[in-house]
């Protein structure tokens, strides 16, 4: 490795580390704290063990699930570098005999409710993050309790209200502080392991297993409680195609594991000697001067988690939007240099009303964890399942050299998941809802598009038709070229033939274009375009984009064009339907359905908006379509 690259992999795991890590690296604000109080610990009456089990599991849940599974395999399993559920069905559908027909059905399905599954997440880890770290003013004075809500609520307000101006700015300054972030945990952890070192023997993962033996119940509800020490794995696996896996690998061996092994050490060893410290063990490790600059680092290291899952949820709504799983919505590209950052209004606005109303009514994080939980040990439960398929169908890995790794997995996930669902009605269900009212949605959208173009398709004329016209000279043309978009690459859009029919005229130039997303991260420029020209002056062309790519479509088809003609950009017009949708028509979707897809249909941004294309050369035309 050449020292450029191995410094340039030092930088990014240096920006990884507020980023990709700023989740699991608050954690020890709220995990052993809920992992014993939900355990029933009373220094009195307990012994040793029952810190010592919770300890050794959350260790032990590092060690298998972020290390192993997915710094170590995962972290291979991408789609051009990118990670994530979308990556994981690219990397399936990559190979057409990998799955049966069936299959493949099944397999979106799975893949459509896991990437729901993290908007629940994303809505209740900017609440949980922020509340804990606010709550330390609890330490500093308790008369301050009644203030917590309302300075959460504020820090989220204002959270949400920068998006817009993007994160390059405050991007600068997460590596940095979350470096002094990662250094306080493992300088704290370490001043009290000091002070009672025997705590090291409850890394033996005995513990955890005699733990879970020998309290049942007990045992489940504390594996829902582990798992708050491992949330953020599955914005690590997203995050990998902006980093690379030794960025990752770099920042998490470095750094954050020692750290984190450091601070519940050390949390573990002032619980077992000092009961007073079970209400907030984290801020019980901190000298009393100290409170107050811990208090501030805290809510900065919590802003920046948050930071990490919203830009998470724009990125995942962006892909799913543009592999058709969710109507267009508006993007805001805050970076002109880098395509990658964005800004979603309307999910921006969804999300900080969903983190402002979970705050105010669950009041405490204590309350808020026990909401926290089902839908990211699910999604990584379905990722693990996936990832079974793409070792042995993609990778051609031995049965058995595929299923002991993922078995393990599959085993300490199904722990987090029961232990979830033990919290089911103390607020557990609201992620799982939120995923399903998100899922019907997609899978809404993506039944009604088809029927949509099936529609579409019965009024459709092949191209060959308007050829014959045009060369027996039967048809006006008038100076300027016309681009007439489509989202089929076959027969005549019908906003073409409705501009036919009440101007009687077309343009000298004549432009078909459809814009497809394809099931892979990036679309080479060597496979960009596809241009055909049907008669002088008559050319369909195809722009072809990655579903993690921005589309750049007025440029790239001026580009294409000039491979076969002269263009000039401010004389192009863009002509595009606006479907005026009535639900009487044949497809096969229930009435409910239908309305739900009008209704989205109407929210969804014009492809002519979407596609930024110069606003003063579109023209819409209406077009009633029965679906």
């Amino acid at each position: 490795m050449s020292e450029h690259k191995a410094s340039n992999n030092w930088s990014l795991a240096l920006v990884a580390l507020g980023v990709v890590f700023g989740d699991i690296g608050t954690s020890p604000l709220y995990a052993l704290r809920e992992s014993l109080d939900h355990a029933g610990y009373d220094p009195a009456v307990h012994g040793v063990e029952m810190v010592y089990g919770p300890i050794s599991l959350m260790f032990w849940s590092l060690t298998i699930m972020v290390s192993i599974k997915y710094l170590s395999l995962l972290s291979y399993a991408t789609a051009q570098g990118e990670g994530g559920m979308f990556a994981l069905l690219s990397l399936l559908r990559s190979k057409k005999e990998a799955l049966s027909p069936r299959s493949k059905g099944v397999v979106l399905m799975v893949v459509l409710f896991g990437a729901s599954l993290l908007y629940g997440d994303g809505m209740i880890t900017p609440a949980i993050s922020v509340l804990s770290a606010v709550e330390g003013l609890k330490q500093l004075n308790p008369e301050f309790s009644h203030w917590v809500v309302p300075i959460a609520v504020g820090i989220l307000m204002g959270l949400f209200m920068v998006q817009k101006h993007g994160t390059a700015k405050i991007g600068v300054a997460f590596g940095p502080l979350m470096i002094v972030w990662f250094f306080a945990l493992g300088g704290l952890g370490l001043y009290r392991f000091l002070e009672h070192p025997e705590v090291i023997q409850s890394l033996s993962p005995h513990w955890g297993i005699l733990y879970l033996w020998d309290h049942g119940y007990h045992g489940i509800v504390i594996m829902g409680m582990v798992l708050l020490a491992v949330t953020g794995c599955e914005a690590l696996y997203a995050d990998i195609g902006h980093f690379g896996h030794k960025p990752l690998q770099r920042a998490w061996f470095v750094l954050v594991w020692p750290a984190l092994t450091l601070n519940y050490l050390g949390q573990g060893a002032l619980v077992v000697h000092d009961p007073a410290a079970l209400e907030h063990p984290f801020f019980h490790l901190v000298p009393q001067g100290l409170l107050v600059p811990m208090i501030i680092l805290a809510t900065g290291a919590t802003i920046i988690a948050s930071q990490a899952m919203i830009t998470g949820v724009f990125s995942l709504t962006q892909q799913a939007v543009q592999l058709g799983y969710l109507p267009r919505l508006r993007i805001v590209h805050t970076n002109p240099d880098v395509r990658g950052q964005i800004y979603m209004p309307q999910v921006n606005f969804i999300l900080m009303a969903a983190c402002i109303a979970l705050v105010i009514g669950f009041q405490t994080s204590s309350a808020l964890a026990s909401a926290y939980g089902l839908s990211v040990s699910l999604e990584m439960l379905l990722t693990s399942i996936l990832f079974f398929f793409v070792s042995r169908r993609i990778w051609g890995w031995p049965f058995w050299k595929a299923f002991l790794p993922v078995m393990v997995f599959v085993t300490i996930e199904a722990g987090y998941v029961a232990g979830s669902l033990v919290k089911f009605m103390q607020g557990a269900w609201f992620p799982l809802a939120m995923a399903a009212v998100i899922w019907i949605i997609m899978k809404t959208w993506m039944d009604g598009r088809a029927v949509l173009f099936q529609a579409m398709q019965r009024g459709r004329l092949p191209v060959s038709f308007l050829i014959e016209e045009i060369q027996k000279d039967r048809i006006i043309r008038v100076p300027g070229t016309a681009v007439f978009m489509s989202a089929s690459a076959d027969g005549l859009p019908l906003a073409l033939l409705h501009h036919l029919k009440h101007n009687k005229a077309l343009h000298k130039q004549v432009v078909l274009l459809t814009v497809k997303f394809e099931d892979v991260a990036h679309v080479g420029q060597e496979a960009r375009h596809e241009i055909e020209q049907h008669c002088d002056e008559f050319y369909r062309v195809v722009l072809r984009y990655g579903f993690a790519e921005s589309p750049r479509v007025f440029d790239d088809l001026c580009d294409a064009l000039t491979e076969k003609t002269k263009l000039k950009r401010g004389a192009v017009t863009f002509y595009q339907s606006r479907e005026i949708l009535l639900t009487n028509g044949p497809g096969k979707m229930a009435r409910w359905r239908k309305n739900l897809f009008v209704t989205l249909s109407r929210m969804s941004r014009p492809a002519t908006g979407y596609f930024e294309l110069p606003p003063r050369q579109v023209c819409e035309l209406g077009i009633q379509l029965e679906v």
